[in-house]
């Protein structure tokens, strides 16, 4: 779901971009001298997007302000809430640690990832690994993904890192309990034709 959330982003972002820089462009284009085809929004250098005649149009009809007002109230909200979608942090940046004296110490949350990939990469039957923090500080979440060896048994895989990494890098840390998302992938390995 993540993945295709991030394609619809990047569609979203390109196509607004797109469009921004056309209109942009010929507006451009327009004020420097070019002479624009007879359907474009505006005939020439001196002649304005949004005439007073089309300005005052609609006055007389009491939903279109309102209409108008209420659209791009929407459009200012869902680009602020893409916005703050946008710039959240999926990376934990620091871990509390308690250390038993009522203040506790962060700990980096990149040095967690590092020390719990490292910690997974040395387990039996694991080609790669990789471990990302999400969630708050306080209650820190694991994403784990494994590249696993053909021959292994998955569920193995799953077991030493419940009871060896995840344990070691709780530990570590002071965490009561540390909650992991674990991907497994398999390495493909080409086949080689027998003659």
């Amino acid at each position: 779901m993540r993945a295709v959330l991030g394609a619809v982003n990047r569609v979203l972002i390109g196509v607004v971009g797109l469009l921004l820089a056309v209109l942009g462009g010929s507006v451009l284009a327009v004020g420097l001298g070019v002479r624009p085809p007879s359907w474009w929004l505006h005939d020439g250098r001196h002649d304005v997007l949004l005439s007073h005649a089309r300005q005052t149009r609609w006055r007389d009809t009491g939903w279109w302000w309102p209409t108008v007002l209420a659209v791009l109230a929407l459009l200012v909200l869902f680009a602020l809430w893409w916005l703050a979608a946008v710039l959240h942090r999926r990376r934990l940046a620091e871990v509390l640690v308690d250390t038993g004296d009522g203040e506790g110490a962060l700990l980096r949350g990149r040095a967690l990832e590092g020390v719990l990939a490292a910690d997974a990469a040395r387990l039996d039957g694991v080609a790669h690994a990789q471990a990302t923090l999400t969630g708050r500080r306080d209650a820190p979440e694991a994403r784990v993904r494994l590249l696993l060896e053909p021959d292994v048994d998955p569920a193995t895989v799953l077991r030493e890192l419940a009871t060896e990494s995840l344990a070691h890098a709780r530990g570590s840390a002071g965490l009561a309990k540390l909650p992991a998302e674990v991907r497994l992938r398999a390495v493909r390995h080409r086949a080689e034709r027998v003659t």
